[in-house]
């Protein structure tokens, strides 16, 4: 039996969100960059002679009959024709409901866990094309930082400098239907051009100053304010305490771009204190943005 323990899941965040359009089946088309963070799910993989697929949870509680992980895994087997089995043991430690991919990154880290472990070798390239098939955010989690178009399918890879965020959500989540049904949602007049957004390419005090002009808004703000004051107070706590705050994806999850690199510990204690005045089920924590997934040479 062959086993892979540790394996990353990484959250994203939406640097910034723009509405720009809607299809005739009612998705809204939308323009994003997508970063990962060091903040994840921790995936434990073993193969199985068998060909059963079954999901663990590490942490306990009750586990879903069909996630993500099981369609990845499955997905993959009829693609490919292995007879080979997997426990996928999933430790959850991204907060539910937050707009930072979760679900969609345990499933790209499972593909990716599986591609090695089965021995089967796909390039990313189909990885991404069945990620497809499970939600348009899974093949941004299968590489790095992007500018992003379409559903959330449309990628094009950016290179950005290491960057510091302040993340903060309360115990509730947001159903992104609510907030796509809003009569609050916000529309984007002028399509991005990612050559139009040069504190991407710079320094984290030039993000922090780019925060207040256009490209970093998030259209699905002002519908989520409207429904959630959990929202808008994670919103107020975050701007007070770093100055600026955005919501990230179409979830409840709120963050903020940090100047400086964060070694005199002062946002670390900063985050530290606004949890510990917050009741229960506030979850928080700085991060850092990471230039590519840590399994990514794992396709091919």
């Amino acid at each position: 039996m062959k086993a892979l323990f540790d394996l990353a899941a990484p959250a994203k965040l939406n640097l910034f969100l723009h509405v720009v359009g809607k299809r005739a089946d009612g998705y809204h088309l939308l323009q994003s960059v997508f970063v990962l963070i060091d903040w994840a799910d921790t995936l434990h993989v073993e193969t199985r002679e068998d060909g059963r697929l079954q999901r663990h949870d590490v942490l306990g509680g009750d586990l879903p009959a069909d996630d993500l992980c099981l369609r990845a895994a499955r997905l993959l087997q009829a693609e490919t024709g292995c007879a080979l089995g997997a426990d996928i043991h999933l430790e959850k430690r991204l907060p539910a409901g937050a707009g930072m991919g979760g679900g969609s990154s345990d499933a790209a880290t499972t593909l990716l866990a599986l591609n090695r472990l089965w021995g089967l070798r796909l390039p990313r390239e189909k990885l991404m094309a069945l990620g497809l098939k499970l939600g348009a955010d899974v093949p941004f989690f299968l590489g790095g930082p992007a500018f992003v178009e379409g559903i959330g399918e449309v990628l094009h890879p950016q290179t950005l400098p290491e960057q510091r965020f302040a993340v903060l959500k309360g115990p509730a989540g947001l159903a992104t239907k609510d907030i796509f049904s809003s009569p609050l949602l916000a529309r984007s007049e002028n399509l991005a051009i990612v050559a139009g957004f040069p504190a991407l390419a710079g320094t984290a005090n030039e993000l922090v100053a780019g925060f207040g002009q256009d490209f970093g808004r998030n259209d699905l703000q002002p519908a989520a304010e409207a429904i959630s004051s959990e929202v808008r107070e994670a919103l107020a706590l975050m701007s007070k305490q770093f100055g600026n705050a955005r919501m990230t994806g179409s979830g409840a999850a709120v963050f903020s771009v940090l100047a400086g690199d964060g070694k005199d510990g002062k946002d670390d204690q900063s985050m530290a204190t606004l949890l510990q005045a917050q009741p229960e089920g506030w979850a928080g924590r700085i991060c850092r943005s990471l230039g590519s997934h840590p399994l990514a040479g794992w396709a091919g």
